[in-house]
């Protein structure tokens, strides 16, 4: 019960406060999403998922460079704000959806953006389990951990006991995340994707 609580509370949380939330967030996220590129590159036939969207502050960083990028998010308004940074974007597609739940196949993307994600899930194990379930095996995931939620040890440890390697990890003391870039290097444990 505590679950769905927790994740009703944080949807009703985002909902309220979507038309503040650049205004609040922007130069952070920025920030977060600036450290995360700098290790990773990107192919035009590349198709990415971004869990966890927001207001979609990443799609002018990716969105020409690759060719999909599906943005999920919880919050039907922060959803909204996306819809209208991707406006006249069609390699952006937007879906409210919930990250532990996410309606793709296995293995169909290529890259994964879960920034300021995990400190809003109830069981950020599961969450990080059904990303790597959608991205293909060697597929680059990019993941923040709060650093008020997550030291430096607990962070890691979740990282790769979801079977994840870590190939960066920037711990830049005036943020307050961690940005870590990863490697998808084992299947996902016993979850099967549900099927479009």
């Amino acid at each position: 019960m505590a679950y769905w609580k927790q994740k009703r509370r944080t949807m009703k949380h985002y909902d309220r406060s979507a038309h503040v939330y650049d205004a609040q967030y922007s130069e952070e996220q920025q920030t977060k999403i600036k450290t995360a590129l700098t290790e990773v590159r990107f192919r035009k036939t590349d198709a990415i998922i971004d869990v966890g969207c927001g207001t979609g502050q990443l799609l002018p960083h990716v969105s020409n460079s690759v060719r999909l990028v599906v943005c999920v998010d919880i919050s039907r308004n922060l959803i909204a704000q996306a819809q209208a940074r991707a406006e006249h974007n069609k390699q952006v597609a937007l879906l409210r959806a919930d990250a532990d739940h996410l309606p793709f196949r296995p293995h169909k993307f290529d890259m994964a953006f879960a920034i300021t994600l995990l400190q809003n899930m109830p069981r950020p194990s599961q969450t990080l389990n059904e990303i790597k379930c959608i991205t293909k095996k060697d597929a680059n995931l990019i993941i923040t951990g709060l650093k008020k939620t997550f030291n430096q040890q607990q962070f890691t440890r979740l990282l790769r006991t979801a079977g994840l390697e870590i190939s960066s990890l920037k711990m830049d003391e005036a943020q307050r995340e961690y940005v870590a870039v990863c490697t998808n290097v084992k299947e996902s444990l016993k979850r099967t994707c549900k099927a479009l």
